[in-house]
């Protein structure tokens, strides 16, 4: 199913002015206002994935009643992708929703945050941005803040990615160096460095996933909780890295109750 075209956006819309900064919106049917999933999709930040890959999902979830905004943004082997620029991208694209919202029917009252892999990654941060101090690298003025974030199979601690080689070693060029080398951008750029977010989460992660191992997830659940964050783990045996993407594998619906649950 992934491999397939997914049913056209009902806009495309830029958020900002450069290539890669624009956004599918999807809208389910009625007057609204929608709730609002912003889907966050991953492929390791690298440039060669983009969001065509989460069509079918977010079609899905506007077929179920939310209205989906998913994010396009600039990646490792784009001008100014990964640090800073991918993080820059997906605030921005977020913070948008106010703009939307004078157009459009959705509900900025309940607006959850999802993404898989890399897009899991920055759904947490994105949840969690608003701990960033003025100053600070990435800090922006009122970050839109959601209800709740929803990681699939999520890379939500950089730094235990880097030491686990993910992506053959993506996350060096995400951030431009080692954990040894630029220790800041792991500290601002890791949902597990920014703990507690203050913002609740669900980890939806396949028990037999050797892209992004699970333990990722249950080490990160285990911290989290541990420093007062509302985290479930939603464990998948015998799933892999991609069913919780594809709508017609058989763990699809606990990907839409995490959803449901936060909002």
């Amino acid at each position: 199913m992934l491999e397939t075209p997914a049913p056209q956006a009902d806009a495309r819309i830029p958020y900002g002015e450069r290539t890669h900064q624009f956004g599918d919106l999807r809208l389910p049917r009625g007057e609204g206002p929608h709730p609002v999933v912003v889907v966050v999709h991953g492929g390791f930040w690298r440039a060669r994935y983009d969001l065509e890959h989460v069509g079918h999902l977010c079609a899905d979830l506007t077929q179920r009643g939310y209205a989906t905004w998913s994010l396009e943004y600039r990646r490792v082997g784009h001008p100014d992708g990964g640090w800073t620029g991918t993080f820059e991208d997906v605030a921005q694209g977020t913070d948008y929703l106010r703009t939307l919202a004078t157009r459009y029917p959705l509900n900025l009252e309940r607006v959850v945050i999802l993404g898989h892999s890399a897009g899991g990654h920055l759904a947490l941060w994105l949840a969690g941005r608003g701990r960033l101090k003025p100053g600070q690298p990435l800090h922006t003025e009122k970050p839109f803040q959601p209800r709740g974030a929803v990681s699939l199979a999520g890379v939500v601690d950089l730094e235990r990615a880097f030491q686990l080689r993910l992506g053959d070693g993506i996350v060096e060029s995400l951030l431009g160096g080692t954990p040894a080398q630029v220790p800041e951008r792991y500290k601002f750029a890791s949902p597990a460095a920014l703990l507690p977010l203050g913002v609740k989460q669900v980890l939806v992660h396949g028990a037999e996933d050797t892209i992004v191992p699970l333990l990722v997830s249950t080490e990160y659940h285990t911290r989290a909780t541990k420093l007062g964050d509302s985290v479930k783990l939603v464990s998948l045996p015998g799933a892999a890295h991609f069913e919780v993407i594809d709508p017609r594998a058989k763990e699809w619906p606990r990907v839409i109750e995490a959803v449901a649950s936060l909002l």
